[in-house]
């Protein structure tokens, strides 16, 4: 046994930065309920509250201020029916994201505060998705927290002002970058499936036609299963650090 299949073995530590509310479900749901069921503490920080995901057209008394409020309601049932903590929110505003010094140094803060033993992003180099074009805050969130991963969190030369508040230089063992075309690991979710999936229909304010969605979601079963007997898979990239 290798000291990286021992470390699941022991509690982890997971912390999820990702930049919307239902990116962790959509991403990479059944991983994180698998995590939750084998033990493991999660917690998720979310960069924005996602209040650009409407239409004023079809929903003309919504305003961004309301489905913030909104959405964080549901990110927080989602979160407990996945099993990770209360969720944490930034509240930077939705589409703007840009993987600046100022970002990266509030990244590199909640990283050092946090000291995850897992910490849990997207990859910054998927331009595009099975729905066309990857959403410019998902590559910058992962832009943003891997520069802050690398070269910063550990480095107490890098944003010096954390060390002199007393948040101390912290390294994860592990990054998962999800929604990535590019994976070395393939995790089997076929047993916390219907967990991802109840999650994602937490989040009613951004699901249309919630039997549609069912009908989309069952059909990513594997190539090698069918429907009678279906499997479901997440595949990520993932960066050891020891």
């Amino acid at each position: 046994m290798t000291e990286q299949t021992k470390r699941w073995d022991v509690q982890q530590k997971i912390l999820v930065i990702l930049a919307h509310p239902d990116d962790p479900e959509f991403f990479c749901g059944g991983t994180l309920a698998k995590w939750s069921c084998e033990g493991h503490t999660i917690q998720y920080l979310l960069l924005t509250c996602g209040d650009k995901g409407f239409n004023p057209t079809t929903t003309p008394d919504m305003t961004p201020e309301k489905l913030c409020g909104i959405r964080h309601l549901e990110q927080a049932e989602a979160a407990r029916l996945i099993g990770a903590q209360p969720p944490l929110f930034m509240d930077l505003p939705d589409g703007y994201l840009i993987p600046d010094l100022n970002l990266r140094r509030d990244v590199t803060r909640e990283i050092r505060r946090h000291k995850p033993d897992i910490l849990v992003t997207c990859d910054p180099q998927n331009l595009f998705a099975m729905y066309g074009i990857n959403h410019p805050d998902h590559r910058a969130c992962g832009q943003v927290v891997l520069d802050a991963v690398f070269p910063a969190a550990d480095n107490p030369v890098y944003f010096p002002d954390l060390l002199a508040q007393g948040i101390e230089p912290h390294m994860p063992k592990e990054v998962w970058c999800s929604l990535t075309n590019q994976p070395n690991t393939t995790v089997d979710v076929t047993d916390t499936w219907d967990v991802k999936l109840q999650g994602i229909l937490q989040h009613k304010s951004q699901v249309q036609d919630a039997d549609k969605l069912i009908e989309r979601m069952k059909s990513r079963r594997t190539e090698d299963s069918t429907d009678d007997n279906p499997r479901y898979e997440e595949k990520f990239r993932v960066i050891k650090y020891s």
